[in-house]
């Protein structure tokens, strides 16, 4: 009967049988394929080899062991080369136990502890294949065991029962061990599976572990990760429940942490083909960023895959983070330790035993010939042979002498499970022994209620042990039959060509790392990379590549964004702009046209300039009150237009002047008054000329309203609609300073400046101005009519002059004011070219209008005489035909006709009942 094929068959079928609702069918079928295999197996190959595969220690109760001897074969081969520390070691200590239990005259006292020990070969068919010795006293119900001996009779003998088993190692192997012990009710406890799903309780209710789930040690792993800041990672797993299972943790775990991502998840197959290694080098290399590279593997995995990093020149490439499988073992980096370097492994928190130590270099040929393989460990440790003629001739092996020595002959530590498996065998003699005080009180050795020891009772007194541990740590277990997590954190150093797992921190819950003692490939202290992305400088966000959080692009907060948070740019305030590094926000600095700027000291020189010369006119006039060239000028009009233009050369003060509510009321009031005074005048004027002469050309009377209190009245009433606007406007909307942010807003934000200013938009200056400019246009509209006057008569043409150019001053201000509104300038631009323009319009008038008659008075006082006084008709008639006959009439001093017009109308008043009119007292 082939075993193999029949145990490869029951493997596929347990998962879905067991999932299945027929439980109960299924164990039945299991005990028949089991009943079947076990007779198969128990049928003697060779005569005098009993028990070939297994060691087998009498007692009055008996413990099953599983331990990977040898490593898995290839070429269809169930075992491989043999595992001196993974596999003696771990078989060692168990036996050491046996013997300090038996030995103990207070646990298990006349109670002496057996053991059925088997090889796994690291392959789980291989174990379930062994692991059916254990069950074979339940299956055989007449316990014999039929052994032929060379044609001798027959000699029955009752199989030992197996009470409970210690092991196994992988994971995978416990999974599918613990399938079948589930069955018959049989104890297990592992030394060194860890797969998180042995901890459901509801499919492996038998199996109990005195080494933590891989949960704690995912965490741990997690927790290393995040120390070394490190958010890119690779995760290579064996295939099987403890690789696999191991990295569903770590990636679980990393997910609920947040801020870890994986780059490549590698599996490796448990055949692996030729090359496959090779191919997963090549997969992890494939993000450089990815160094550090997460294992949960065996230890055959892990060194066939160093071996295919140095093929590949990987040498300091890879930063393994290595799981409890690897530890701080040496046969995975023999012979390639380089590959190694910095290599940070966890191991559940152990102590090196030291009596193991003592009782393990003491062993030899002699006096440990219960360990069947210890003379193939023997040959593989000293590198000699036992038989002569395994020795060839000249391949450099030599003859065994039977006096080496473990330590002395050859290298020695101390494997790192070796206290968990004797804690293990511990942990089931310290359960043994409860449920014997209660089962057995005062009785001495078994009792005949312990003769068929209860599976599930058994269980029960080992899920509540509770004892000092070998290394003196307690042995406790949970709900689930696992042990708190407590690990070790190692780092795999080489300095001065000497090389060391040395511990660099522990695990209880949280993390201590001691990075000082750390040291990386190289030898350097500075802890190596392994992340996606760099992080971004201050002011950039971070833009996630879509499904892989830790890998992103940096894109800058530009313009008037800042950097709200690591992934967020928002826009700052209307107020503020970012600061250099774009991080926050700052104010915007504040501007106003200061008095030391070239755009204000232009204008100021020109108003003092024309206030200056305002001034000196009226001093003049006042001066000279009553002298011809006064009168003629139209005294009560001329006060008022010499006003106006004061104001005008005054307004540049208030547009410069800092705003406030104060001075921005004063600029509503004053800029457009002073501009309406001035050309409310005119137009009196030059409607009164207008007037005068249509009239004179019709009759010999006086047109109404054209004496100096009439014009008075006119001129006041225009200006009152200009302070009638301003009030209305006060009413509507009153004024304030404002601080016009969008003025100077320009696309660079460190040019970006606040602009103080008064609340007069450029819609609102046209109206204020609109009423000014509606009077110069028709006072030009006048002086147009009245050019036909002629020259030698009163003002009309200096005020054609003015007019025509102060409509060319505010027409060049339009294109220059209105065309310069985008720019960033603007507020200085505006307010020089407003204030020029309104001095520029106010130096026309006062030049033209007044200068002359200035220079008259003062330098030539004697062309400042009265002249004859004549009618009106005859003063219009005179003037009209003496510009017909004479056309330089008018170089006459101050012109005649145009004094004794003047003089003539002034007296109109005083004389209306005369047949004729003499205009004597009123000025034009």
């Amino acid at each position: 009967m082939q075993i193999q094929p029949l145990i490869m068959t029951l493997q596929g079928g347990f998962e879905r049988l067991w999932n299945g609702c027929h439980r109960k069918v299924f164990s039945w079928l299991l005990v028949l394929a089991c009943y079947c295999l076990v007779t198969s197996a128990a049928k003697p190959k060779m005569p005098g080899h009993t028990h070939l595969n297994s060691i087998r220690i009498d007692g009055d109760i008996s413990l099953g062991g599983l331990f990977p001897v040898h490593a898995r074969g290839n070429d269809g081969k169930a075992c491989g080369e043999l595992k001196k520390e993974k596999g003696i070691h771990r078989l060692e200590a168990m036996l050491f136990a046996l013997d300090r239990i038996n030995n103990d005259n207070e646990l298990l006292p006349n109670i002496s502890l057996g053991a059925r020990i088997l090889d796994t070969c690291s392959r789980d068919t291989h174990a379930l294949e062994q692991s059916l010795t254990f069950v074979q006293a339940l299956i055989e119900k007449d316990s014999t065991d039929v052994k032929c001996l060379s044609g001798g009779p027959p000699i029955i003998t009752k199989p030992e029962r197996v009470v409970g088993v210690i092991g196994a190692s992988a994971s995978s192997v416990s999974i599918m061990v613990a399938n079948i012990l589930r069955l018959f009710k049989i104890p297990q406890v592992s030394y060194a599976s860890t797969a998180p799903e042995l901890s459901d309780n509801t499919r492996y209710d038998f199996f109990s572990r005195v080494v933590p789930p891989d949960t704690y040690q995912a965490q741990a792993m997690v927790d290393i990760v995040k120390a070394m800041r490190w958010n890119y990672v690779s995760t290579v797993a064996s295939e099987g429940n403890y690789g696999e299972s191991g990295v569903d943790a770590f990636i679980q775990k990393s997910r609920e942490d947040g801020g870890l991502c994986i780059s490549q998840s590698v599996k490796i197959p448990r055949e692996p083909r030729v090359g496959e290694f090779d191919k997963i080098i090549h997969r992890l290399s494939e993000n450089p960023n990815a160094r550090v590279v997460i294992i949960f593997a065996n230890e055959d995995d892990i060194r066939r895959l160093l071996q295919a990093a140095k093929r590949a020149n990987q040498t300091g490439h890879f930063i393994w983070v290595g799981s409890d499988s690897w530890g701080s073992k040496i046969a995975p980096i023999l012979n390639q330790e380089e590959m190694a370097e910095g290599a940070v492994t966890i191991l559940p928190k152990r102590q090196s035993i030291k009596g193991f130590d003592r009782y393990f270099i003491s062993r030899t040929l002699e006096n440990n010939r219960r360990n069947i393989w210890f003379a193939e460990f023997w040959e593989n440790n000293f590198q000699c042979k036992l038989s002569r003629h395994a020795v060839k001739k000249g391949s450099g092996i030599k003859k065994c002498t039977n006096h080496e020595r473990i330590g002395k002959d050859s290298t020695y530590e101390q494997e790192g499970k070796v206290q968990f498996v004797i804690d293990a065998v511990y942990a089931m003699a310290h359960a043994l022994h409860n449920m014997h005080k209660d089962l057995c009180p005062g009785k001495v050795g078994l009792c005949s209620k312990m003769d068929t020891i209860n599976g599930t009772l058994l269980l029960k007194y080992i899920r509540n042990v509770n004892f000092t541990g070998i290394a003196g740590t307690p042995v406790v277990f949970n709900v689930n039959g696992d042990a708190p997590g407590r690990y070790e954190i190692y780092q795999y150093q080489i300095s001065n060509n000497t090389t060391e797992y040395k511990i660099i921190g522990h695990w209880t819950d949280q993390l201590y790392l001691n990075t000082d003692e750390m040291q990386w490939p190289g030898g350097t202290q500075e802890v190596p990379s392994s992340i996606c992305s760099q992080p971004c400088r201050a002011g950039q966000r971070k833009k996630t590549v879509k499904g892989i959080p830790c890998c992103w692009h940096c894109e800058s907060c530009d313009g008037y964004q800042y950097q709200a948070d690591t992934y967020t740019c928002k826009m700052c305030r209307f107020d503020l702009r970012p600061n250099e590094n774009h991080t926050g926000c700052v104010p915007i600095p504040i501007v106003k046209l200061e008095w030391s700027s070239p755009w204000a000291v232009i204008p100021v020189l020109i108003a003092v300039l024309g206030i200056i010369a305002t001034l000196l006119v009226v001093v003049t006039f006042v001066r000279y009150n009553d002298t011809p060239i006064v009168k003629a000028s139209g005294r009560e009009l001329s006060y008022v237009l010499l006003t106006g233009i004061f104001l005008c050369y005054a307004t540049t003060f208030l547009m410069i002047s800092t705003p406030d509510v104060f001075v921005c009321s004063l600029r509503r009031i004053f800029l457009g008054l002073g501009m309406s005074i001035s050309y409310a005048a005119l137009l009196t004027k030059t409607n009164r000329i207008y007037r005068i002469f249509e009239q004179g050309k019709m009759s010999v009377s006086a047109p109404r309203f054209i004496s100096p209190a009439s014009q008075l009245v006119i001129t006041f009433s225009l200006i009152s609609v200009q302070l009638l606007g301003v009030c209305i406007w006060f009413g509507v909307d009153p004024s304030q300073a404002i601080i016009d942010y969008e003025d100077q807003r320009t696309s660079n934000p460190e040019m970006a400046r606040g602009v103080l200013k008064c609340d007069i938009s450029d819609l609102s200056l046209i109206c204020l101005l609109g009423y000014s400019m509606l009077l110069m246009v028709t006072c030009t509209v006048y002086a147009i009519k009245t050019r036909g006057v002629p020259e030698t008569f009163n003002e009309a043409k200096p005020i054609g002059f003015t007019m025509y150019t102060t409509c060319i001053v505010w027409l060049a201000f339009i294109p220059i004011f209105f065309g310069t509104s985008q720019s960033t300038e603007k507020m200085y631009i505006q307010t020089t070219t407003l204030t020029i323009s309104v001095s520029l319009s106010a130096s026309v008038s006062l030049g033209m209008l007044y200068m002359p008659k200035v220079y008259v008075v003062l330098f030539h006082p004697e062309q400042n005489v009265p002249k004859r006084k004549r009618s009106l008709k005859a003063v219009v008639t005179a003037a009209t035909m003496s510009n017909k006959f004479n056309p330089k009439g008018g170089l006459r001093p101050n012109g005649e006709a145009k004094s004794e017009l003047c003089e003539s109308l002034e007296t109109q008043a005083l004389a209306s009942k005369q047949t004729y009119i003499s205009y004597s007292n009123h000025a034009i």
